[in-house]
């Protein structure tokens, strides 16, 4: 049995209703929100039927679609999940979708290629790759960056929804450095991904200032449709990130010229690899070594990349930079020398 387009969109809007423990669904509070998708996603005016939806569920709790979604009824009218874990999203696809998502996958490689489609290449590869594998089975012919115990992963689509749509959200967060979570509103701008993990950008009610905000610390959160959205002006969030490494950044920091010494062993890695886009070599020495300058805002990432590097680079400019890193690596010959103390270290985006 394949899933038309629009059942699918039904299908994953109850599902991500019924993830979110925060607020008690009855049918007709399914119904409204399933009808604002098709509304808000494909221009669909006459809502949805009680009885479509009453059969969305049915069909999720059984067998045909390999969901055997666990849907009960609590106090005889609030639906959800009793496994907190559980998604449809998780549950394993069948052979006939399987088949359709194999002829789309052949539609966008012959798109792969033209410039406009650059981005889609990983996606695609992906996709293909997947695929290959859920017909055969056992066989990988290609492996990404892939971290299975992150958190928060499920988070992404639907921050992405109620930033499109610009959706204020009643948001539960727990910092590494919070004793205990915390709640508040929050308007959402951004998802930005920075080594296998992702972040939300966004600005308290309460605050003038933007926030940056990992995914695997959010504890959960929820729309707030009556509350107004109050966009951020000023931004562009395109070119926001194009002056640093990472994700750590307020609208207050700026770049600096950071100004490196490479030697001759890194030397090629570093310019097949640039550390940053504005990289620039200043100079070729004739030991093979090599003087390169980014354009970067000094934060804990880009401290975290150089301190990577070990002996083989050198932070010539700026000072303040450079007596960071000499500081941090003097804090690290400490704890292997015999006695040494452990002592905390500058904390990222937390």
């Amino acid at each position: 049995m394949s899933i038309n387009k629009l059942a699918l969109m039904r299908y994953k809007t109850i599902d991500e209703c019924l993830r979110n423990r925060y607020r008690k669904w009855t049918l007709e509070d399914l119904i409204e929100k399933v009808a604002n998708t098709l509304y808000e996603q494909e221009g669909i005016t006459s809502g949805v039927s009680r009885r479509t939806v009453q059969a969305d569920i049915q069909i999720m709790r059984s067998d045909k679609l390999g969901y055997n979604a666990p849907i009960i009824v609590q106090e005889k009218k609030y639906y959800t999940y009793s496994d907190a874990a559980y998604s449809i999203t998780s549950a394993p696809i069948n052979n006939a979708d399987v088949e359709k998502m194999k002829e789309i996958v052949g539609i966008l490689k012959q798109f792969n290629g033209f410039s406009y489609f650059e981005e889609m290449s990983e996606m695609i590869t992906r996709l293909e790759n997947n695929l290959y594998r859920r017909t055969n089975e056992g066989r990988n012919c290609i492996q990404f960056e892939n971290n299975r115990l992150l958190k928060g992963l499920e988070h992404i689509n639907p921050l992405y929804q109620a930033i499109l749509h610009e959706r204020p959200l009643l948001i539960t967060y727990k910092s590494f450095k919070a004793a205990t979570a915390q709640e508040n509103i929050y308007f959402p701008y951004l998802l930005k991904e920075y080594r296998n993990r992702w972040f939300l950008i966004a600005r308290s009610k309460k605050g003038k200032l933007l926030l940056t905000m990992a995914l695997d610390r959010i504890v959960g959160f929820q729309e707030l449709p009556k509350e107004p959205f109050i966009a951020y002006d000023g931004i562009d969030f395109d070119r926001y990130f194009d002056d640093l490494l990472g994700v750590t950044k307020t609208e207050k920091d700026r770049p600096h010229k950071v100004i490196l010494h490479i030697d001759k062993y890194h030397a090629p890695y570093v310019l097949t690899k640039p550390i940053h886009h504005s990289q620039e070599v200043l100079k070729e020495n004739a030991d093979g070594s090599i003087i390169i300058k980014i354009d970067v805002v000094l934060n804990f990432e880009l401290e975290r990349e150089l301190l990577g590097f070990g002996e083989y680079i050198k932070v010539l400019a700026p000072k303040m930079l450079a007596g960071k890193i000499r500081k941090r690596l003097d804090m690290a010959r400490e704890k292997y020398r015999p006695g040494g103390k452990d002592e905390g270290g500058p904390e990222g985006t937390n």
